[in-house]
């Protein structure tokens, strides 16, 4: 079996050895150049290379000089420009803004090897190098950033990406089909805005095309936060293929048109996909530097599915995938996994078949690929919609099938479940073979938050349902002998939670034993509804005013009372009940956070007592809980 084939040139003398002298498209990213398919670069070049077109590939170019961006010379047709699989700006800082000392996309993990706002800073060095070139933007930084967007980093509004990149257009999405319609416009010499811009892409223009919808001007949501909260609802409903329409939005005296979005691949379309020749290596120029660690990740692990019907108002997967899940086939799944098998390196385990949520194997309701998904409903939220087929089946049988393969010992599930729809299935046989064959001790699940406050800000299922699940989850595994955790991911200061719902998490936390070690702050970033609340202070969905944590005190008081036990975090928790008026939890008490302050020890020093470090219990992670960076793991995951 093929396993291994040749990189796309990165150097001059790799066009020589390919006997090439010219290229059609040069593709500037981001991250380095890791040529497997969990990556938009691998896919969208290795894309471009089947349908005929000259490919060079320049990762992570020094934006000093114009030398790395005249590497190979002048590109025939254009330049595709992504700015990795993460946003820029999140990858480089915390939800706190403080400065990243890791970039795991990078050589070595370390950071350093990209710019702020890399799309930008590659696209304005490609114009002022290429001249009138076309430019063509995309990758997760462009596509949440098409329209008139708050920028956290900035704390400001600023208009769409399109217009500081100087970029003829932009591909927002995943990709595949706008990249090669317009490699395509481009090859026949036609210049797309007149009159064929494929869907999923956005251009410039100075009128609005017939009977597109008019959103508010990037200087009305500058100036009003309703106008930016309306702006924002309008873009989540037309964010559909079926029935979006296209959108205007006017800056200065242009327009940003965005086309509506690319209809969902078909399985046969996205087997294709999964088909190209990826070498799922990193280039070997990056071993003298300690490789690519991003890899690991996904070395060993397959996607079967991308989009997302859970609709969480953090999650940006809807403004980039969307609502309407794509599942691979069985027999391209299983070719893939066999190709694993036959890695110099394969143990035996396979880390991850899944996506965005692991156990989405299908659209939410067969509506959806005709009329597209619901307008003003969720399909899980506030409980599972009645239209929805809620089934494993398909899913399960894939699952049996890869443990099946020849030297396959076990198939693991580490991306996200949505225990909602798993607890809604009524045949638990999925349920009792993940637990038996299909987790490590751990498995990770995200109710986020208990107060239904802030869960209906999230749009996630209220506590009685993720309670019935834990229930469910511990039976099973003592019905089968075994002792595994959940491992809960939670979130502080989302919109919505007041210190009064953060004590309240404190408070469950404490009475079920949980004692996470780390928890993540909301990260504001571009592309979602929350983050829309965050900066208005509105509900896009009601244009209701809606509490928002901003101050860093509060949020520091918030994350500090879910890890209440954590001596260095003792003074933030007494300020936040002192300021909560639940002075009532500082004592010896059952449901007390932390114990009073105790004047003098035994040497006369000052000191506090501090909870004891006890046995973790209930059904938890014995106490402990993995980092995640929601922006990461909700919308940013296989991005393209």
């Amino acid at each position: 079996m093929q396993l291994y084939h040749d990189f796309l040139p990165i150097t001059k003398e790799d066009m020589t050895k390919r006997g090439w002298d010219y290229y059609d498209f040069l593709f500037i990213s981001g991250d380095a150049y890791v040529d497997h398919p969990s990556f938009g670069l691998a896919i969208l070049s290795r894309l471009l290379e089947k349908e005929g077109y000259r490919v060079c590939i320049l990762a992570q170019p020094d934006c000093s000089s114009n030398k790395d961006f005249l590497r190979f010379g002048t590109p025939r047709l254009g330049v595709f420009i992504s700015g990795g699989v993460i946003d820029s700006m999140v990858n480089h800082y915390t939800a706190a803004k403080k400065r990243r000392s890791q970039d795991v996309y990078s050589p070595g993990g370390k950071a350093g090897y990209r710019p702020d706002r890399c799309t930008i800073v590659y696209s304005n060095k490609v114009r002022e190098v290429f001249g009138k070139i076309p430019i063509v933007i995309g990758g997760t930084e462009a596509s949440l950033r098409r329209f008139a967007h708050y920028d956290y980093w900035s704390d400001s509004v600023r208009r769409s990406i399109i217009f500081d990149s100087q970029a003829d257009f932009l591909s927002f999405g995943m990709g595949e089909r706008s990249t090669i319609e317009l490699a395509n416009l481009l090859a026949e010499g036609v210049d797309p805005r007149h009159g064929r811009v494929p869907d999923g892409v956005c251009y410039v223009a100075s009128t609005p095309p017939k009977g597109a919808v008019i959103l508010p001007s990037f200087e009305d949501v500058k100036s009003s936060k309703e106008s930016y909260a309306l702006a924002t609802k309008i873009e989540y409903d037309e964010q559909d293929p079926f029935r979006g329409k296209i959108l205007a939005q006017k800056h200065g005296e242009r327009y940003v048109i965005q086309m509506p979005m690319s209809k969902p691949l078909s399985q046969s379309e996205l087997d294709r996909v999964y088909a190209l020749p990826c070498t799922r290596q990193y280039h070997p120029s990056y071993e003298k530097d300690g490789g690519i660690p991003a890899i690991e990740e996904v070395k060993f692990s397959v996607t079967s599915s991308r989009g997302c019907f859970g609709h969480c108002s953090f999650c940006a997967i809807t403004f980039h995938q969307g609502r309407i899940v794509q599942a691979r086939s069985h027999a391209s799944i299983l070719n893939e996994v066999k190709q694993m098998t036959y890695m110099p390196d394969f143990k035996g385990y396979i880390h991850d078949v899944g996506g965005p949520t692991a156990n989405f194997r299908r659209p939410a309701c067969d509506k959806q690929l005709k009329y597209g998904a619901c307008r003003d409903k969720q399909c899980l939220y506030p409980t599972v919609c009645k239209n929805a087929v809620v089934t494993h089946e398909d899913y399960l049988k894939l699952l049996r099938e890869i443990h099946s393969v020849d030297k396959v010992k076990k198939v693991f599930i580490r991306s996200g479940i949505r225990y909602d729809y798993l607890i809604a299935d009524k045949d638990d046989t999925f349920f009792r073979e993940l637990c038996t064959y299909h987790v490590s001790g751990q498995l990770k699940v995200a109710p986020e938050h208990i107060s239904p406050k802030v869960l209906y800000y999230m749009g996630k299922p209220g506590l009685d349902v993720y309670q019935k699940f834990c229930d469910k989850f511990k039976q099973i595994n003592r019905e089968i002998g075994k002792e595994q955790y959940l491992v809960p991911y939670l979130m502080s200061s989302h919109p919505g939670s007041t210190l009064k719902e953060a004590i309240d998490l404190a408070l469950y936390l404490k009475h079920n034993n949980i004692r996470p070690q780390q928890v993540q702050d909301f990260y504001p970033t571009p592309g979602t509804l929350s983050t829309a609340m965050f900066y208005t202070g509105l509900d896009p969905r009601t244009m209701k005013r809606v509490y928002v944590p901003k101050t860093t005190e509060e949020k520091a008081m918030q994350r500090a009372l879910l890890q209440a036990s954590k001596p260095e975090n003792y003074n933030l928790v007494k300020k936040a009940l002192i300021q909560a008026g639940r002075t009532d939890l500082i004592g010896y008490g059952p449901d007390c956070l932390i114990k009073p302050e105790r004047s003098n020890d035994y040497n006369g020093k000052n000191t506090r007592r501090q909870n004891p470090v006890g046995k973790h219990q209930g059904g938890n992670s014995k106490g402990n809980i993995p980092k995640r960076d929601n922006s990461h793991s909700r919308g940013h995951n296989r991005g393209r």
